[in-house]
């Protein structure tokens, strides 16, 4: 981490578990532990319905909440789907965009990730954008090659004025879930790879500000050594999330003193 150019984002994607009725305890735990900590900002990512009741438990700390998705839309006839200005309405101020599950799952393109990106930005939410290879693209070498593109299209319209509010997060998609993790170095070389795209398209001073964060089933137990890295800023934190306690603990990782 560069704290002298950027903050530390630690955020939970808590996918589709746990249920409106089991929020209030996880937050006034995770309050307790970590609520008024000052060295990161820690976003809370539930499911669309357990949002409203998330911005009520979580008010008057310093934990925000995310949404996991965002349509490309602004308004019509898109059942099912969610507006970034009805997210922003709620209190929302983060979501996450292009998640591997998303594109995997739902065949979202980068195309599309490119205009949910915009589509925050319009709304004054701060997108996390998920970026990584799978293990197959790992093995036939291409991962510099597969992370620039999307970097490249996600960031595709964006103006200088608004790229300082994009957060990117690498996830090799073969580290998800699986309990594997990426080294330590590998994580940071790929980070540092992602920073010189920024840094080619907009500037070097504009690069330096951009968080970027590990993805990659990251835990207590690694996540110091992967904060270590220099152009790792932080994590989107999956299963480690689902208990108070073990986020709590990823949390503190991130604090100066321990590092």
């Amino acid at each position: 981490m560069n704290r002298k150019y950027r903050g530390v984002v630690i955020a939970a994607n808590w996918k589709m578990n746990k249920t409106p009725a089991l929020l209030k305890a996880y937050a006034e735990t995770l309050k307790s532990l970590v609520g008024h900590a000052r060295w990161c900002d820690i976003v809370v990512c539930p499911s669309f319905v357990s949002i409203p009741g998330a911005i009520k438990s979580f008010r008057g700390s310093r934990v925000s909440v995310g949404a996991q998705d965002v349509s490309a839309f602004d308004a019509g006839a898109y059942t099912g789907e969610i507006s970034a200005r009805q997210l922003s309405e709620t209190g929302v101020r983060y979501v996450i965009v292009g998640h591997s599950e998303r594109r995997a799952r739902y065949g979202e393109d980068d195309a599309t990730v490119g205009k949910k990106v915009r589509s925050a930005l319009g709304a004054n939410l701060r997108p996390i954008i998920c970026v990584g290879e799978s293990l197959q693209q790992r093995d036939m070498g291409v991962t510099g090659d597969v992370v620039t593109l999307q970097v490249k299209s996600a960031l595709a319209g964006v103006p200088e004025a608004q790229i300082r509010r994009i957060i990117i997060a690498y996830e090799p998609i073969w580290a998800i879930g699986s309990g594997k993790t990426a080294t330590a170095e590998d994580a940071g070389n790929v980070a540092a790879l992602i920073r010189a795209v920024i840094r080619k398209k907009y500037g070097a001073r504009v690069a330096r500000a951009v968080p970027i964060l590990y993805g990659g089933s990251m835990n207590e137990e690694n996540a110091q050594e992967l904060l270590m890295q220099p152009d790792i800023d932080g994590g989107l934190i999956g299963t480690a999330s689902l208990e108070p306690e073990t986020f709590a603990s990823i949390v503190m990782a991130a604090k100066l003193d321990n590092m």
